[in-house]
Formats: C-alpha cells, structure tokens, sequence
C-alpha cells in the first residue's frame, strides 16, 4: 500500500502523522511512503531522517493526497484537506466528528473511508488511541491553568501550591478517566488542594485507592458541581463520552458566580466543551473572559508539545497503521471490532451511531457498510 503523510496546517500544529521509525517499519513490511517536505522539521524530524527510513519526499499536500491509497494524519482535515480526498481512499486520523457537522459534510461528500483515532477501543473497553494524547492534555492542563491563574494573564494571582502560611490554591476535576486523572496527579504534585467529580462510583474508588488522603472524590450531581467550582481557582474540563458531544456540566449562570480570575481550562473542546461557555482557541491566542472567568479551550493541546505528543501517538498508532497497510481496510476492519469501531464515515455513510445521534443523521453500521 501507498501511504502518506502531509503536514499539518491547524494553527500551531507542528505533530506528524508518522515518525522515521513508524516510516521504517512500514517499508519493512513492504509499503510505500510518501512524506510532505518539511512535515516533521518543526520537531526534529528532517526530510533526511525519513529518507533514511526509506520514505520519498514529495513537495506539496496536493501530491501526497493525490498519490497515496492511506493518508495518515494527526489532526482532523481542513477543508482545503477534505477537498483533495477521493472515493476509496483512506484517511487514518482524529475526527472529533459530533460537535464539527462542516467536516462530516465534507467527508461525507468526498466518498472517503475516515477512520478516527479517538473511537477505536480495546478489549478492557477504553480508547488506546485517544489515551496518549489525554494523557498530554491531562498533564498539561495544569500546567496552562497555572500559567492562566498568574495576574499578567487576567487570573486571580494565586500560585497553585500555596507557600507557608497562605493556603493552596483548589482545582477542580471534572471527570476522573485518562485526563482527569493525569490532570489530578500532576496538580498535587503542585500541591494544590484537589478535587476530583464523577459519576462512576468504580473509577472514584479506584482514585481513592491510588492517591489516598491527597485526593478528594466526589460523586457527580448538578448540586456538587455547582458548589465546587463556585469555589475553585482552577477547573478542569475533562469529560468524556467516546464519539458524542461532551455534556455541559458547567452552565452559564455557574460561570457568572465563579470567583472573579478564577480559570477554566476545557479538554473537552474537541467534542464541543463541557462549559456552556466554551469555544474553540488556538494556540495563538489561547484564551478569553467571560464574566471575569479565565477561558482556556485550546482544540490541539498536544501541539503544543509536539515531540512528545507525536512519539507517544506513534507508539499507539503504528499497529493500526500497519493493519491497515497489510491487510487492506475492508479485511482489517472485518477482523478486528476494536478497529472496525474507528470507522466513522464510510462511502457516503455515516458509520459511528455517536456522530449520527448528534447531528440527526442516518446511521449505517460499520459491518453493513463493509459488506456493501
């Protein structure tokens, strides 16, 4: 199979879609890879280096959308990117599809085969795909809203672990999975006061046990969020239901209570945001104010570290890709569910029942639409 990989054109996305070691294993197996000049040479990885991995250099997006059978990606196609795929061929990227119905459009239109990162699962049930990168924001939620919670950037002036004799700052978790958890542990170690709020009383329990006394769980209710995050300096949005809109767990009217340079730093954006404030940012310009409130909802979080977020994605990614690669999509998709759950958009046909419900489209399960 022919596989490429363009660069990435969202606002300060410098990940690639493949590193040289993914590169080499793919021709090791016998595949093609065409890779856009300067895709990785933003984090270290030159044109020399996928050279050496026996990729070919091709010159522009246009000839790798043109030549390649699969295209490999990081982030979800652009409309100019949407433009240049054609019926059958294959695109192997994040989606976020529920709250975005433009690209589903889009893809739709273009008679594509769009297999998302963020919806295959495994056989304990979670989302090895979407893990690595939840595992980046999560730590990095922190580490923004410290940043945003300094008086330069409109926050409170509160530094999250206190000093002697003046109290830490309290951040709230909203959702206790992969970012939440992360998002926790790396805020005690800061030292901040935390709270964690979710409504599985398992994970809760499983938190508990981990982090011991340092962690506060919370079963969630619309009463407990209410009072907590009237409360919070800091609060993190890290919910999560695979495939569909996050719910808004944070209204409007809370946020217009909230302590005035308080933060809000919302994971959840690429699914819509869980803050009925929310809208995407970049990273260009990170955040905004509502009501006093420090907004940071940046939809690429892991651009940020590009050169971690794209070994650690690669690491998850490259068994799929080399599926995919040696058995064509219909007979890997057929012979592994976890995968086959990946596929959102298929021939005209929405495949992922989440992105359907949301946008009150038709729904075509995978395995009837691979049969066609």
């Amino acid at each position: 199979m022919l596989i490429g990989v363009p660069t990435e054109i969202k606002n300060h996305e410098y990940r690639v879609g493949l590193t040289p070691a993914s590169v080499r294993e793919l021709t090791h197996h016998g595949h093609g890879v065409l890779v856009q000049a300067g895709a990785g040479a933003a984090i270290g990885l030159d044109d020399e280096h996928y050279e050496a991995a026996g990729a070919k250099i091709v010159p522009d997006a246009a000839t790798v959308f043109a030549r390649a059978e699969m295209v490999v990606k990081v982030k979800e196609p652009q409309p100019q990117e949407c433009a240049m795929l054609r019926r059958g061929q294959i695109l192997f990227t994040y989606l976020h599809l529920a709250p975005d119905p433009k690209q589903t459009r889009l893809l739709l239109d273009s008679g594509a085969v769009a297999i998302a990162y963020e919806t295959v699962t495994d056989s304990r049930g979670g989302l090895p795909l979407l893990a690595p990168m939840s595992e980046v924001a999560g730590r990095m939620s922190v580490q923004a809203g410290a940043h945003c919670l300094e008086k330069a950037q409109g926050g409170r002036g509160v530094l999250l672990g206190g000093v002697p004799g003046v109290p830490a700052a309290k951040v709230v978790v909203l959702g206790g999975g992969v970012v939440g958890t992360n998002a926790a542990r790396m805020a005690m170690g800061l030292e901040a006061k935390v709270v964690v709020i979710d409504k599985s009383l398992p994970r809760l329990k499983e938190l508990d046990l981990q982090f011991g006394a340092k962690l506060q769980t919370l079963y969630s209710t619309v009463d407990t969020i209410e009072e907590h995050v009237l409360d919070a300096d800091l609060v993190i949005g890290a919910v999560l239901v695979p495939g569909a809109e996050a719910p808004k767990l944070v209204t409007k009217a809370m946020v217009e209570r909230m302590r005035r340079g308080a933060v809000v730093v919302d994971v959840a954006i690429d699914q819509g945001g869980c803050f009925e404030t929310s809208h995407p940012t970049t990273h260009a310009e990170p955040t905004y104010l509502v009501d006093g409130v420090v907004h940071y909802c940046v939809a690429n979080m892991p651009g940020a570290v590009a050169r971690t977020s794209t070994f650690a994605l690669n690491n998850a990614t490259l068994p799929f890709t080399l599926a995919l690669a040696d058995r064509g999509y219909r007979a890997a998709l057929a012979r592994d569910p976890h995968l086959r759950a990946g596929l959102n958009i298929h021939a005209g046909a929405v495949t992922c029942k989440a992105v359907a419900d949301a946008q009150e489209l038709g729904y075509q399960p995978a395995e009837e639409a691979l049969r066609l």
